[in-house]
């Protein structure tokens, strides 16, 4: 809902989406589930609960959705994704694919208070919808060096984790059977850390996103298309990642830690049309000149350096070569 005139219309309103003395109304609250809901909710494991459905934050105590708590216990207590099943996010997957939207940025988005409150349609930031939608919610709020109110955005739990991701894949991969076996295969061979399969992998991966997904837009002429289209991938396998992460020697594309294993990933994107691998590798080569992977050497897992070359005329991945460092405390 929007105040969208001067004169007339609707637009004597206090919008109490920011105001922390009514930051629960919109939910329930742990006291309210530990009491009201106690009968209905006797022997829950709260931290799965809580994983599930809570982390809606407005300036104040962070509520559960209320309607999927009442699905949960009304089906019998069942983990599901009740909240997507009220709609669906697919207006949002286009305008990001339109806008040529950095899906990495969405892991440390910072924003200002005029960018959660603004609605302008001709002018309409994903963002923003990501926030009024419920796909985003607060995680810090803080004020910036001009004096002015600033927040943290985050996904706020499993469910809207799950379900954002799951559409985004679809939305950028066009997601079909094969390619949902694709990621069962993905998951097992990262967690398993068999980097050996990666390269064929992703090249099946990309290889399957059909060509009519770039007549409108210019998504391939960049790296963040193919950066983006693996966020997608590897946050679908519910695998942490730092995005542009940063190092005192500079910032790697991406880091995907799943399991035991640390993947650090520089992405670089090729243009020629006869494409010839290039030795050394030049993405790796930058990892390892700027020892992007120091600051994880130490936390007792296996990592992994990996350089990927795509080609903008074969719109694949062409070139991947790795390293492995010895796992240390």
């Amino acid at each position: 809902f929007s105040k969208v005139s001067l004169f007339s219309g609707i637009n004597q309103l206090k919008d109490i989406t920011l105001d922390e003395n009514y930051a629960t109304i919109c939910g329930y609250t742990q006291t309210d589930l530990e009491t009201t809901f106690a009968g209905h909710l006797a022997g829950v494991d709260w931290v799965q609960l809580k994983t599930w459905y809570n982390g809606y934050q407005f300036l104040g105590e962070a509520v559960y959705n209320p309607y999927d708590i009442l699905l949960f216990i009304s089906g019998n207590r069942r983990y599901r994704n009740y909240w997507f099943e009220t709609g669906n996010p697919s207006f949002l997957i286009k305008l990001f694919q339109q806008k040529a939207y950095f899906l990495p940025d969405l892991e440390q988005l910072e924003v200002s208070e005029e960018i959660l409150d603004s609605f302008d349609v001709e002018r309409i930031n994903p963002v923003t919808l990501l926030f009024q939608t419920g796909y985003l919610t607060i995680k810090e709020a803080y004020t910036d060096v001009m004096g002015e109110q600033a927040f943290v955005l985050a996904v706020p739990n499993y469910e809207v984790k799950m379900a954002l991701n799951n559409q985004l894949i679809e939305g950028y991969c066009q997601i079909d059977t094969e390619k949902k076996a694709l990621r069962t295969e993905l998951f097992t061979l990262l967690h398993r850390g068999a980097i050996d399969g990666l390269k064929p992998m992703l090249q099946r991966l990309f290889a399957g996103i059909p060509w009519r997904n770039f007549t409108n837009h210019d998504l391939l002429n960049s790296e963040g298309y193919y950066a983006s289209v693996l966020y997608a991938f590897f946050a679908s396998l519910n695998a942490a990642i730092t995005p542009e992460d940063t190092t005192n020697h500079g910032k790697v594309d991406m880091t995907v830690a799943l399991g035991e294993f640390i993947y650090v990933m520089e992405i670089k994107l090729d243009k020629s049309s006869d494409y010839q691998e290039q030795t050394p590798n030049p993405a790796l080569q930058q990892i390892q000149d700027k020892d992007y992977a120091q600051k994880y050497r130490h936390q007792g897992k296996t990592v992994f350096e990996v350089g990927l070359i795509f080609n903008q005329q074969q719109r694949n991945l062409v070139q991947m070569d790795w390293r492995q460092l010895n796992k240390s405390r």
